[in-house]
């Protein structure tokens, strides 16, 4: 007979005090205090729905990557997918108890009851880990991208799957030595993990008022996967509806402000609910002094810095390339001819450099990797003034420090012994070195290159995990690492993604692994559970991840070429673009050659100075009026990396994605408290669902078969000018050859008209008849 479990403990009870109470009031309206021990997780049902989700989201999620608008059919699509499969299962698999060999006189059943939520959450795990974690696919395949389709070289499946394994797994060690500072403490609450907890209990838990959880879920589901198919198909210019550039069709100062995708975005907005969620996740998730960080950055940068040094500075010759870009020129704002400069060890030719000239940046991306520097350097004085105090604490006080109700119900459950991560951290790192070693001259990467990658992520996992935990934005090592071994191994492109890979990728994993037993600790399920699924689920993704990769690179021709590719293909690879160029910056050429000495963008480096300081000025502030509550809500690591997703993202993501965030985490919590409370993170989680249903559909549909719309409305956003630089003398395919006519037109027009006075009608007036000559 097996022995009885001691009963459900809640917040009613005794042991569980008002102190014991979470203290961040989402987490008081989401999560329930009460938990029951004796649900089943380790069930047939769970590891059946569980691998099948993990492989399905795994295969598809690797083959939407590679399009022009790319596809992350996320976990919640699998949890409510599998809700009613799993009733079915339970409905009419055998119950019959029997034991199997080795197991002694422990009994198994098929069906030991009822699907239950936590058997539900660990099949959500298995799904989370499908979609690498929320980032569609698994990091290191982009290295297997631009080694096979933009440099035209080859890496055998078996380096390459060594790589994805290694990368994915390395932020396990990470994770289990930090979880104590992230995961236990009730002030880190992870916003993201609370729309699936919503959600669970929304599916799971009856409910007798009018408009359930479960049927408000349904509805905005409905409502999602309906309205995508006017956006996803039938009117696509819906997604970045830029007005100005359609006021002004033959202006291209007028369509670089105005555009949504290739401009600044002033005025633009978006009826299309995944060009609000796809870069920067859903809105409705972060808290409202995140959106705000988020806004006054994202305005800094895209309506500051950039018009003032593009148009009033003429700063690196801005003018003569794209104002909004991420790819690389020549001085004569021609696409520069990367191939042309590697030799045939996959090395930098520098006789072919000197003779094609130093590579140049649009105004923005040089930009975007200033205020990049930027924020590396906050996160780490951000996190040390305003938490050093309270981390050094807790190492001291270890597991004695206060606990709330949700930290007291898990002690219930068998925690992951500590030697499992050192395991599992040693075992990785030893697999990594034989990979740097013995095939090392398909990776680039040498053993101490590891080493060193692996000391970053673990300084910056901590600090990064603690922004994630507060603000549900977390800011990227990528660029920290890439310069770093550019400077000391220059001239590899593909040691320096790897080097990335293995440093930003490893802190990322660490950083998602602790999201979900944040998630874990929310639910009440057994720490082993989670650790498990999330370790066999990784294996498994990453390996449907490099076998779908493998077999798209192999089969469609040009795939990622849009030079190469016919029109209207949808295999352009905008992820991988950015990735490619990343790797020629700060890989092929150098951050010497371009952020360096010899470089046009030393003035970049000050940033890393200025985002230092920022964080111990905000701080000093803070001290000096401690009664401002408002002052430590300024969080410079969010703040500076607003734009961090840019590319690929664009300022119409971030337009909608503040907009709608302000009204439903401010207007709505504030106003409405009642009503956020019961639909906020359900109506979240539905727009995301009912547009996966829609985009798969859409795809198998008509997709496959080519089946295209051809109307105004299904011609993008009518923006063609925006890419067209407007220095003199520049020739661009469907650019006019002269546009700085704009600033004579305006100058001769002023002058004879207004006593040489600008005025805005006048600027206005050549908006409107600048012309357009080929």
């Amino acid at each position: 007979m097996d022995p009885q479990p001691p009963p459900p403990l809640s917040a009613n009870d005794p042991a569980a005090d008002d102190d014991d109470i979470s203290p961040i009031e989402q987490v008081r309206l989401t999560v329930t205090n009460s938990d029951d021990p004796t649900l089943p997780v380790w069930t047939f049902r769970m590891w059946t729905l569980g691998l099948l989700s993990c492989a399905l989201l795994s295969f598809l999620n690797q083959f939407f990557y590679y399009r022009t608008e790319p596809l992350i059919i996320t976990q919640i699509t699998v949890q409510v997918a599998t809700l009613p499969i799993g009733q079915f299962m339970a409905a009419v698999l055998p119950a019959t108890r029997f034991r199997l060999p080795g197991f002694g006189s422990r009994r198994f059943s098929l069906n030991p009851g009822p699907f239950n939520m936590k058997e539900h959450v660990l099949i959500s795990i298995f799904a989370n880990a499908g979609t690498a974690f929320g980032g569609g696919s698994a990091y290191a395949v982009g290295i297997v991208n631009i080694i096979k389709a933009f440099y035209g070289r080859n890496i055998s499946f078996v380096a390459a799957w060594l790589l994805i394994v290694t990368t994915q797994v390395l932020g396990y060690g990470w994770a289990g030595l930090l979880r104590k500072y992230v995961v236990e403490p009730a002030h880190m609450w992870w916003p993201s993990t609370l729309v699936q907890v919503s959600l669970f209990r929304a599916l799971h838990e009856k409910e007798d008022c009018r408009m359930s959880r479960g049927k408000f879920f349904l509805i905005a589901l409905i409502c999602s996967f309906s309205w995508y198919v006017i956006p996803g198909y039938l009117f696509p210019t819906l997604t970045s509806i830029s007005w100005v550039c359609w006021a002004f069709p033959n202006s291209v100062t007028a369509q670089q402000l105005g555009s949504g995708m290739k401009g600044l975005g002033l005025g633009a907005f978006t009826l299309d609910w995944s060009a609000v969620s796809s870069f920067l996740f859903s809105p409705l998730i972060s808290p409202f002094f995140s959106i705000v960080n988020i806004f006054v950055g994202y305005t800094l940068i895209i309506y500051i810095a950039v018009p003032i040094a593009y148009w009033g500075f003429n700063l690196y010759n801005a003018s003569t390339f794209p104002i909004f870009s991420s790819k690389l020129f020549t001085a004569q704002g021609q696409l520069y001819n990367v191939t042309a400069i590697v030799n045939d060890k996959f090395e930098l030719d520098l006789a072919k450099y000197e003779e094609h000239g130093q590579i140049h940046l649009s105004m923005f991306f040089a930009l975007t990797y200033g205020f990049g520097f930027a924020t590396v350097a906050a996160t780490l004085t951000h996190v040390g003034f305003f938490y050093g105090r309270e981390i050094y604490e807790r190492y001291r006080a270890s597991y004695k420090g206060k606990e709330d109700i949700h930290t007291k119900l898990m002690k219930r459950y068998e925690d992951i012994p500590s030697w499992w991560f050192y395991l599992l951290l040693v075992l990785t790192v030893l697999v990594s070195l034989i990979l740097c070693i013995f095939l090392r001259h398909q990776v680039q990467l040498p053993w101490w290159g590891l080493i060193f990658a692996a000391g970053m992520a673990f300084l910056f996992t901590l600090p990064i995990s603690i922004i994630t935990a507060t603000t549900n934005q977390t800011p990227g090592l990528n660029i920290i690492t890439e310069y770093v071994i550019g400077l000391i191994y220059p001239g590899r492109p593909i040691a320096n993604v790897c080097f990335k890979t293995y440093g930003y990728m490893s802190m990322a994993q660490a950083v998602s692994f602790l999201s979900d037993f944040k998630l874990g600790h929310y639910m009440k399920i057994p720490p082993k559970s989670m650790f498990l699924v999330q370790f066999i689920g990784t294996i498994l993704a990453g390996t449907i991840n490099l076998c779908v990769a493998w077999w798209l690179l192999t089969s469609i021709s040009n795939i990622c070429q849009v030079e190469l590719l016919p029109p209207n293909s949808p295999w352009t690879c905008p992820s991988d673009r950015v990735f490619f160029d990343a790797s020629v910056i700060w890989g092929l050429i150098g951050p010497k050659r371009i952020f360096g000495s010899h470089g046009f963008y030393g003035t970049m480096n000050w940033f890393f100075l200025g985002g230092a300081i920022g964080p111990i000025l905000v701080w000093l502030l803070h001290r000096a009026f401690p009664k401002q509550s408002w002052i430590p809500l300024i969080n410079l690591p969010v703040l500076l990396g607003a734009t961090a997703m840019m590319p690929p993202a664009t300022p119409v993501n971030y337009n909608a994605w503040i907009l709608i965030g302000t009204i439903f985490n401010f207007v709505i919590f504030r106003y409405r408290k009642q009503w956020w409370q019961r639909y906020n993170y359900i109506l979240s989680a539905a727009l995301d669902g009912g547009l996966a249903f829609m985009a798969v559909l859409l795809y198998f549909s008509v997709g496959m078969e080519e089946r295209s719309v051809e109307w105004w409305g299904t011609a993008g956003e009518h923006c063609d000018l925006a890419a067209c630089p407007t220095a003199k003398g520049v020739v661009v395919d469907s650019c006019p050859v002269s546009v700085s006519f704009f600033y004579a037109s305006v100058h001769s027009h002023h002058s004879t008209c207004s006593g040489g006075r600008d005025t805005i009608g006048d600027v206005i007036k050549v908006l409107a008849i600048a012309p357009v000559t080929d």
